[in-house]
């Protein structure tokens, strides 16, 4: 009987043990630059969980449509497929305008940035240039249930807006304190009310707080981001 005890014992322990184990990844390239130049870097769940397949899909759905400059209904989901159509947008465009001399570009460079049982944090960086005034940069944080693959929303995340808001805002004037552009809180949001950035991130030391440009302030301001320690701001978290 303390055999069959113990035997059942060590099979819930090997079950929760499998449960806890993270997510793994690799790491997929995309590199040309015979005509546009094109560098693109994403992570790649190598689990055949549905949960992998599903974070797999989310993410190279995402990477796809920040390639996609055509405005066809039909969206292409594969990554090679969209760097391949970027390529041939390149050629066509130099076909119209030939006198153009700026090679376009797209540089996409995406990674974990944090791992739990519950979430899975996965930021891409994008930078494309297909040849007006400057080029665009953009900064996402997908966040992913860790046992489903879902992705979550800010309103997944957060338990108290109202409170998260308030000790974002604080942490933002602090950091504009801080800043040698001397730009206020008024300045950052052209006098209108505060507001928390469309994307929020996850890393090891706590909460990425990052507004893109043309979020906030002028595209010459540049990226605003700030971290909040996870020991300040867990109350206000659902996950993590």
């Amino acid at each position: 009987m303390k055999n069959t005890a113990l035997l059942f014992i060590c099979i819930l322990f090997l079950f929760s043990c499998k449960e806890d184990i993270p997510i793994a990844f690799s790491e997929a390239n995309i590199e040309s630059s015979e005509e546009a130049e094109i560098s693109i870097n994403y992570p790649n769940a190598i689990s055949t969980s549905e949960a992998s397949k599903l974070i797999n899909k989310t993410l190279e759905n995402y990477i796809a449509n920040q390639l996609d400059l055509s405005n066809d209904s039909i969206k292409i989901t594969n990554v090679k497929e969209a760097a391949e159509q970027f390529d041939k947008a390149f050629v066509d465009f130099k076909t119209d305008f030939p006198e153009a001399s700026q090679k376009w570009e797209a540089f996409i460079d995406s990674e974990v940035t944090y791992r739990s049982p519950d979430l899975i944090c996965i930021v891409v960086n994008s930078y494309l240039d297909t040849g007006g005034a400057h080029g665009n940069t953009l900064v996402k944080f997908l966040n992913f249930n860790a046992e489903t693959g879902a992705l979550l929303t800010n309103l997944d995340l957060i338990s108290n807006i109202e409170g998260f808001s308030k000790l974002v805002e604080s942490k933002l004037n602090k950091a504009l304190d801080t800043s040698s552009d001397g730009d206020s809180m008024e300045d950052v949001f052209f006098g209108e009310n505060f507001q928390l950035p469309e994307t929020i991130g996850y890393s090891d030391e706590g909460l990425i707080i990052l507004y893109n440009p043309y979020e906030i302030a002028s595209y010459a301001q540049g990226i605003i981001e700030f971290n909040i320690p996870f020991e300040e701001v867990t109350s206000y978290l659902l996950k993590y």
